[in-house]
C-alpha cells in the first residue's frame, strides 16, 4: 500500500467520525459509557467475525504490553476523558478544546523519525484550529469554577488522542488487525464504568438500535481500524489538519438532520478548514498531479 493510499483511507475515518454526532442523537438518552461499550463491542464482534474467514489474524492479538498499553489506553482513555469533559463542561468549550488534537499531531509528528515538518503544515494545522474555534465561537460563553475538570479532562484528552495516533506510527509493526483486540478490552473497561456510575437505559425503538449497530460498525468501528492504516502508513500531517474537517463535516451532518441551523460562522468555517487542509495536503496533492 503507498503513502497516498494510506492517507485515502486514513481520511474515511475523518468522514466516519464527522457523522458519530448525528448518529448518538439518533441512539437516544443510552448513557455515555453504556454506549461506549456497546458501539467498542460491536466493533471487536465485527472484527472478529471477518477473522474466522482469516484464521491467521488472530495471531494479531499476540502483541508485546506496549502495543497493548497504546491502544487500550488510546481507545478507552480518549473516550473516558472526553465522555468525562463533556459531563463537567459545556459541551461547545470543551469540544475546542479536544480538537486541538489535530494541530498536536502535526506538531507530535516532527518527533518520528525520517518525518519533516513543513511551514505549510503547520500553516495549514493552525488555519483548520482557527476554523474550528469559529465554528464553536457562537456557543461558548463564562465558565465557573466548577468546570474545570471538564476543562481539563478535555485537554488531557487531546493529548492522549495525538499521542496515540504518533505512537501508532512508532510501532508500525503492530497489524491492524490487533485494533479488534483494543476494541473489545475497551468495551470491556467502559462496561465496568458503566455499572460503577451509570444506570443502564436500552434503546427505546428500532430506529435506535440500528443508529447503536451503525456507530459500532462505523464511526466507533471501522474508523479506528482506518485511522491506525493512516497512521502507520499514510501521511501523518495530511491527516493531523485534515482532521479539523470533523467538526466541520459534523455540523453539516446536524444541518442536514435538522439538528442545526446554518451560519455565516460555519461558511467562513468551511473555508478557513478545507483551505488549511489543502494547504498541510499540498505535497500530496502535487504529485498526484505529477
Amino acid at each position: 500500500m503507498t503513502s497516498r493510499t494510506a492517507t485515502l483511507v486514513g481520511l474515511t475515518a475523518i468522514l466516519m467520525w464527522s457523522l458519530l454526532s448525528v448518529m448518538t442523537v439518533a441512539t437516544g438518552k443510552i448513557p455515555a459509557f453504556q454506549l461506549a461499550a456497546m458501539t467498542f463491542a460491536i466493533a471487536a464482534a465485527v472484527a472478529f467475525a471477518s477473522f474466522l474467514f482469516r484464521p491467521s489474524a488472530f495471531s494479531a492479538l499476540k502483541q508485546p504490553p506496549i502495543a497493548w498499553a497504546v491502544g487500550v489506553g488510546g481507545l478507552f482513555g480518549y473516550h473516558a476523558l472526553y465522555f468525562l469533559s463533556l459531563r463537567y463542561a459545556p459541551p461547545a468549550e470543551a469540544g475546542l478544546l479536544n480538537y486541538l488534537w489535530p494541530l498536536l499531531i502535526v506538531l507530535f509528528s516532527s518527533l518520528l523519525p525520517g518525518e519533516r515538518l513543513a511551514a505549510h503544515h503547520i500553516i495549514g494545522a493552525v488555519l483548520g484550529l482557527v476554523g474550528t474555534v469559529l465554528l464553536l465561537a457562537g456557543n461558548t460563553g463564562s465558565f465557573t469554577q466548577g468546570q474545570i475538570p471538564g476543562f481539563a479532562a478535555a485537554f488531557v484528552a487531546a493529548f492522549i488522542w495525538a499521542a496515540y495516533s504518533v505512537m501508532s506510527r512508532r510501532l508500525k509493526l503492530v497489524p491492524t488487525d490487533a485494533v479488534a483486540g483494543f476494541c473489545l478490552a475497551t468495551a470491556v473497561l467502559a462496561a465496568l464504568v458503566h455499572m460503577l456510575v451509570e444506570s443502564t437505559v436500552w434503546p427505546a425503538s428500532p430506529l435506535q438500535w440500528l443508529a447503536v449497530i451503525a456507530l459500532g460498525i462505523g464511526p466507533v468501528g471501522a474508523a479506528f481500524f482506518a485511522w491506525d492504516i493512516g497512521m502507520k502508513r499514510g501521511d501523518i500531517r495530511v491527516l493531523g489538519a485534515a482532521s479539523y474537517a470533523t467538526p466541520l463535516l459534523s455540523t453539516a451532518f446536524l444541518i442536514l438532520a435538522g439538528f442545526a441551523k446554518p451560519s455565516a460562522n460555519i461558511a467562513i468555517a468551511a473555508i478557513l478548514i478545507a483551505g488549511g487542509g489543502l494547504i498541510a495536503a499540498k505535497d500530496m496533492v502535487l504529485r498526484k498531479r505529477m
